[in-house]
């Protein structure tokens, strides 16, 4: 199953959390941090948005940072993915 996104949403799939502190320490799951870091994986078409043009600034494949806590997440055949509005992606990794 594939997942095309309408308007400006991004669907983008989290980077794995670190399990070891800079320092070695192993975290546990309830101690580590939501990832900010994703990767796109599908991109909408973009077009007029709440009356004003939204072009899109993204592509499948770029590693962007996220607002913490944004979207909606979703389940497809066991991935687990997040659905965004472009505005909530902060910058793209270079």
């Amino acid at each position: 199953m594939n997942i095309r996104p309408l308007f400006d949403k991004v669907v983008v799939e989290a980077v794995k959390a670190e399990e070891k502190s800079k320092g070695g320490i192993i975290l546990t799951a309830a101690a580590q941090e939501k990832p900010a870091t994703c990767v796109v994986i599908a991109v909408g078409p973009g077009g007029i948005v709440d009356g004003k043009e939204v072009k899109m600034q993204v592509k499948p494949g770029d590693k962007v940072l996220l607002s913490k806590y944004s979207g909606t997440e979703v389940k497809v055949d066991g991935k687990e993915y997040t659905i965004i509005r472009q505005s909530d992606i902060l910058a793209v990794v270079e």
